[in-house]
């Protein structure tokens, strides 16, 4: 795959946005690597990394303040479509997040909107199971003591 243009959907609030300034650090059939600034400002968020995991369903970031210091490691579980015609690659925020803090603190969040998203049908009920089953294989990697090597792509395509 060559660098794809990318979009991400959101469910809740319903949307698709082109990440037309997301810069693609690194591509390959299992990994993609790039560097964003927020697309809306946030009080300590500035800007950041992150790899997108191609077959195992999630994305990690690493969110970093203006002066460049770690704010925390933030986690979407993620379901990919790839077209490579156009060569697109949609990336669909499937609500369920997991964060880690710089003092190892994990906080997993979102699972009532995955709930919410259910009841109003704006998810099925395979794609609930679907984020559940990706939040599961990235917590038994981070309960494992794994999550430094999903860290590595990130820093090593980001310096």
């Amino acid at each position: 795959m060559t660098n794809p243009v990318l979009y991400r959907r959101r469910i809740i609030p319903e949307e698709c946005i082109l990440l037309k300034d997301d810069i693609i650090l690194s591509c390959d059939e299992k990994h993609i690597v790039t560097s964003w600034h927020t697309l809306h400002p946030k009080k300590d968020l500035h800007h950041g990394s992150s790899c997108y995991f191609l077959q195992e369903g999630f994305k990690v970031s690493k969110f970093c303040r203006q002066d460049d210091t770690l704010l925390y490691w933030y986690c979407d579980i993620v379901a990919y479509d790839y077209r490579p015609g156009p060569n697109t690659l949609t990336v669909t925020d499937l609500l369920a997040d997991v964060i880690i803090y710089p003092d190892g603190f994990v906080k997993v969040v979102d699972l009532d909107e995955l709930v919410a998203a259910l009841d109003s049908r704006a998810i099925s009920l395979e794609t609930l199971k679907t984020s559940l089953i990706h939040l599961d294989k990235l917590l038994q990697v981070i309960y494992s003591g794994g999550f430094d090597r999903l860290k590595a792509y990130v820093e090593a395509a980001a310096h």
